[in-house]
């Protein structure tokens, strides 16, 4: 249990049955009145987020969310299969919960699951991947006026690349914007 004294941003508690993590924490502590606190929440199954009101003292129970480092087995459909390195148990995620980042995941990959209880939560991508890059359009000499070309990645993903890239090079492209990084080596 954790009481509005010990709160923190970035903490995630079970309120009304959901899982919120506190975006913002404000004490409040009117001149004849009770303090109380403004919690911004997000829900971490939805995403939406919300505002509430609770008296100081209130306790809530903390929610005890772990990384799973897992190997990205296949896809089916729309669930994707992930093997937890410790324990061997195969998990299946919902497209819904994997979403964009389905666009940077190989067969083979390590990653990262956020996971409550048995319930995945979220994946956790690195910072960058290396892709190969399956389609592109040649170069032409002296064609530098539009700073790059469409590449599609072996993924399926589409990201912008330089002119000198070419077919079946490996690049480096970031995970949170969809950029090409560098050529890897």
């Amino acid at each position: 249990m954790v009481d509005t004294g010990t709160m923190r941003k970035g903490h995630t508690i079970i309120m009304d049955g959901e899982l919120y993590k506190i975006m913002e924490y404000n004490h409040v502590k009117q001149g004849r009145g009770t303090a109380f606190v403004r919690l911004t929440l997000r829900n971490v199954r939805t995403g939406s987020t919300t505002i509430k009101t609770v008296m100081a003292g209130e306790r809530f129970e903390q929610a005890r969310l772990e990384n799973k480092k897992v190997t990205f087995l296949y896809r089916d459909d729309d669930h994707f299969y992930f093997m937890d390195q410790e324990t061997y148990d195969q998990p299946a995620v919902s497209e819904e919960i994997v979403g964009d980042a389905a666009k940077y995941m190989k067969e083979g990959e390590e990653l990262e699951l956020l996971v409550y209880g048995s319930e995945v939560l979220e994946i956790a991508l690195p910072p960058a991947v290396e892709l190969v890059v399956t389609e592109t359009e040649p170069n032409y000499r002296g064609d530098t006026s539009s700073g790059g070309k469409p590449a599609t990645l072996e993924t399926g993903a589409v990201t912008t690349v330089p002119f000198f890239v070419s077919q079946g090079e490996r690049i480096r492209v970031d995970t949170r914007t969809g950029a090409y990084l560098e050529r890897a080596g």
